[in-house]
């Protein structure tokens, strides 16, 4: 491939494009009109406007996508992440079209793509399951039934779902009939598709992921994990990697399963296979990320190993370069997601223009964002800035340069989760290390993180004061100042 076309925007189009070009490969980036000045539409070699700014009218239509990538003399499409990256149709028709799918197979996006088919495509492959049943159903008296043998709590799950939409944890049966019609519609209105299973509630899981990354040769190998367990709205905001819990037995255990998982599908490319695990350590397979995922820069740094590189190499068939055994875990890097969200407000998004916008750098900082000084956020996407990534040879050091790094960021104009980045870095439990997916409702209120500000603007006054009463006793001398008025005759 000389030349591929990202369809994506932001900072993984940018993020893609790095890589490509890295490899000596043209890129091609796509834009709607409001995002016509987007950095990345800079960044790439030529670029193809796709429509108005609603991605329904531009960049989910799939035939403009592929009729870009044909008009330009693309040779390959790269989805990034979002968007098209994990829809199976959409895969097909850039193979039908003669042009290289920068990802895995349609029928494994197909099959992963759906939590039931997944457990379905993976129960002959000796993979942990969390106790459940392994089919939809939309019978109330059945799901009472079912949630009686398995024990409470439960979880109702969207079979089509993501990103925490048609989920409801259930306590008690009284419970099971309002709880399933939420589900339910939620699951419709999110996925077009209202079928959903029951499983037990893991009460206080972690969540582990594990880098899988295959090519169309037969070998399989995994990256290690991540641990994305602070999360909001059940959704990952702050992801390290390695686990701060994970002992190499258990490490080795899930690297193996993920494996497994990835050829139950016969996978190819990057992907990640996702795990619960609970206080026990025991470990439970959840569901299969058949795309490059947000937090996929811990793993690259962690392992040595550049993932969109690699995702190229393979479409273009080539074999892994390494083995499982060539791959060590080298230091710790942390990740913090940049929304423009407000952290005192829920998380509500904060739309609006970057007055101001300076990233952090140094040594051991990573900044991937889409952004410049002057942009507006548009409400028509995800409100993601950047990502803020440290890296450190310990867990300490990346923890104690993430809070530099974010204290070094500055950004005006928008609010941003930055002080909710700073607020788990600095709290106990997250440097400890003993924390789960309940990070978010056990320790964080808004009314904390104002406190916070209140304590460090009280500091930072204090310190202003004492600056400025030093100066006054400093002996100050006049200085004489000449003026060219009087050479001019005035």
């Amino acid at each position: 491939m000389k030349k591929i076309l990202v369809a994506n925007r932001g900072e993984i189009a940018i993020r893609v494009m790095r890589t490509a070009q890295k490899m000596g490969i043209k890129t091609v980036g796509v834009y709607s009109e409001v995002d016509r000045h987007s950095p990345h539409v800079k960044f790439a070699d030529e670029a193809v406007l796709l429509g108005p700014a609603p991605s329904s009218e531009s960049y989910l239509v799939m035939d403009k996508v592929i009729e870009a990538a044909k008009s330009t003399g693309a040779e390959g499409i790269h989805p990034g992440y979002g968007f098209l990256s994990e829809n199976a149709v959409f895969a097909q028709m850039v193979e039908d079209s003669g042009l290289t799918f920068i990802g895995p197979k349609p029928h494994a996006i197909e099959v992963m793509g759906n939590k039931l088919a997944a457990k379905e495509a993976v129960k002959d492959y000796n993979i942990p399951m969390v106790p459940g049943i392994e089919e939809a159903i939309t019978d109330v008296a059945l799901a009472k039934k079912i949630a009686q043998e398995i024990g409470f709590p439960i979880l109702i799950k969207a079979a089509a779902g993501g990103g925490g939409k048609g989920m409801r944890v259930v306590e008690k049966l009284e419970d099971v009939s309002e709880q399933m019609d939420r589900a339910i519609g939620e699951a419709v209105s999110a996925f077009g598709d209202g079928s959903v299973f029951i499983e037990k509630y893991v009460g206080s899981p972690r969540h582990i992921e594990i880098q899988v990354l295959a090519d169309t040769h037969g070998n399989v190998v995994h990256l290690f994990e991540r641990e994305c367990s602070v999360q909001r709205r059940h959704q990952k905001v702050v992801e390290e990697a390695p686990s701060a819990v994970l002992t190499p037995e258990i490490r080795e255990a899930m690297g193996e399963a993920a494996v497994r998982v990835a050829k139950a599908c016969d996978y190819v490319g990057a992907g990640t296979v996702e795990f619960l695990l609970d206080e026990k350590k025991n470990f439970y397979f959840l569901e299969m990320n058949t795309r490059l995922q947000v937090e996929h820069p811990v793993s690259e740094i962690i392992a040595g190993v550049d993932l969109v590189e690699q995702q190229i190499k393979v479409a273009r068939g080539e074999k892994l370069e390494f083995t499982q055994e060539d791959l060590k875990i080298n230091g710790h890097a942390l990740e913090v997601r940049v929304y423009a969200e407000d952290p005192l407000a829920n998380f509500t998004p904060s739309i609006g223009t970057l007055s101001k916008y300076k990233t952090p750098t140094g040594k051991g900082i990573r900044v991937d964002d889409g952004f410049e000084e002057g942009m507006e956020v548009p409400i028509y996407y995800d409100p993601m800035i950047s990502k803020l990534i440290t890296y450190g040879k310990t867990r300490e050091e990346a923890i104690q340069l993430m809070i530099k790094a974010i204290d070094d960021y500055e950004v005006e104009g928008v609010a941003t989760t930055l002080s909710f980045g700073k607020f788990v870095c600095e709290h106990e439990a997250f440097t400890s290390g003993n924390f789960d997916t309940h990070f978010v409702k056990d320790y964080y209120a808004p009314e904390q993180l104002e406190e916070k500000y209140d304590d460090e603007k009280q500091i930072a006054a204090k310190i202003a004061l004492k600056l400025y009463l030093e100066n006054q006793k400093t002996l100050k001398t006049p200085v004489t100042v000449s003026s060219n008025w009087h050479k001019r005759g005035m």
